[in-house]
């Protein structure tokens, strides 16, 4: 997308720097009015050419030769580039609206669960409450200002305030779910989100390669804290990207996330009141 974009800046230079030339080279050379510049350049570019004003002098002539060669290749150029604009744009959009979708089975099945999980240890939790507590009036600025705010944010987590065995049986249950992500091919397409499950399954290989949570030495204790900390963070941001998504395009989707928001402790999927 972004090398397409480039290219259509590119054309739409060159062809304005040529319509420019082409419509002071005119009024100069051929003492045509503005207006009639203007006109006689631009379907000289494009190539209609009516025939009602033609150059009457050699270097006018001239002139009209270099728009013809110059401008018909970057008007091309450009309804090219538009065109591909749109159709890499429409591609985009579709490829965002499956990844969504495979993120939305991620959090329904597992993503939740492991956030619940992470933030029982988190010592931390009071600033990212203040954060993350979304209503039904955050606009999309507001999310863009909570995932800054969770990249700045150094994130404390306490092992010793949850269960790790509980918490790679979790893991473990649900690994052919993550095998299955990981070979989706619109997620290999997504870095964050494939990071995000390399990640955990990383953490997963870990805690099921330790026989007995009890004795572990506080170097390694502190080692499998980073690496929850890792897969913390990355699952922080998707889950404000998953919400952001779902805000904008699924209401009712939105509502139950919302509700069920697990850096909110008063949370629950019972509405209550009128």
């Amino acid at each position: 997308m972004e090398l397409e974009k480039i290219r259509f800046k590119l054309y739409l230079v060159v062809f304005i720097v040529l319509l420019l030339v082409g419509i002071f080279g005119f009024m100069i050379v051929e003492n045509l009015s503005l207006l009639d510049a203007i006109y006689f350049s631009i379907v000289t570019m494009a190539t209609v050419g009516y025939g009602d004003i033609h150059p009457q002098y050699l270097l006018g002539k001239i002139l009209a030769i270099v728009l013809i060669i110059g401008g018909v290749g970057t008007f091309l150029g450009i309804v090219a580039s538009i065109t591909d604009l749109f159709v890499k744009r429409r591609e985009e959009s579709l490829r965002l609206q499956k990844l969504n979708m495979v993120t939305g089975l991620f959090f329904s099945e597992m993503g939740n669960g492991l956030l619940r999980r992470f933030v029982e240890i988190d010592s931390g939790l009071s600033n990212l409450q203040r954060v993350l507590r979304i209503s039904n009036e955050w606009r999309p600025r507001d999310f863009a200002n909570a995932s800054e705010a969770v990249r700045k944010h150094v994130f404390m987590i306490s092992s010793r305030l949850g269960d790790l065995s509980e918490m790679c049986d979790y893991l473990h249950s649900h690994g052919d779910l993550l095998l299955r992500l990981l070979e989706n091919p619109i997620v290999q397409e997504h870095g964050a989100f494939g990071d995000l499950l390399q990640a955990i399954f990383h953490l997963r290989d870990e805690l099921l390669n330790r026989p007995d949570f009890a004795y572990l030495p506080d170097a390694d204790i502190r080692h499998l804290e980073g690496d929850v900390v890792r897969v913390y963070g990355l699952l922080v941001l998707q889950w404000l990207q998953y919400m952001s998504y779902l805000k904008a395009n699924y209401g009712y989707l939105f509502s139950l996330a919302m509700r069920l928001n697990p850096f909110d402790s008063e949370a629950s999927a019972i509405i209550k009141g009128s």
